[in-house]
């Protein structure tokens, strides 16, 4: 949950294949854009990043990760919804455990009170700018 003028903690993953990775999509209303992001989540107080990674994939799409690798930090200013907002962004890489992850095209999953999709997409489509990959600097991690 974002609190207005306070730094977010978030454990990000990213999970690839071939040359696609698995992201989740987003839409802000105000800028009228969708984006995609990593799936992942916020760190509760008292929990590791990694501890947080692997807990947000269980909630939200009851995943569990393997192979998992610290691939570094980034620090996300950011306007969402007209508001201004500031992450610090543990990322993670790593692997599904369930085959069946990497099957699928899409999944839609609750996150809170709303519903979402996560989905495979194409590197290139990021690298060429046909869609758009927040925060850029994670294109680095590709």
């Amino acid at each position: 949950m974002h609190v207005e003028g306070q730094i977010r903690v978030l454990a990000l993953g990213l999970i690839k294949k071939d040359n696609r990775i698995f992201i989740s999509q987003g839409y802000d209303p105000v800028k009228q854009q969708t984006f995609y992001r990593a799936m992942g989540g916020g760190v509760d107080f008292g929990e590791t990043s990694l501890e947080a990674l692997k807990r947000e994939f269980q909630e939200e799409i009851q995943a569990q990760l393997t192979n998992i690798s610290y691939l570094g930090c980034l620090e996300n200013l950011f306007t969402f919804n007209g508001k201004q907002g500031h992450e610090l962004l543990q990322v993670y890489q790593g692997d599904f455990v369930d085959s069946k992850f990497y099957e699928l095209e899409s999944l839609v999953f609750a996150e809170g009170k709303r519903q979402k999709t996560a989905l495979w997409v194409d590197v290139s489509r990021f690298k060429l700018g046909e869609l758009l990959l927040v925060p850029e600097p994670f294109l680095e991690f590709i």
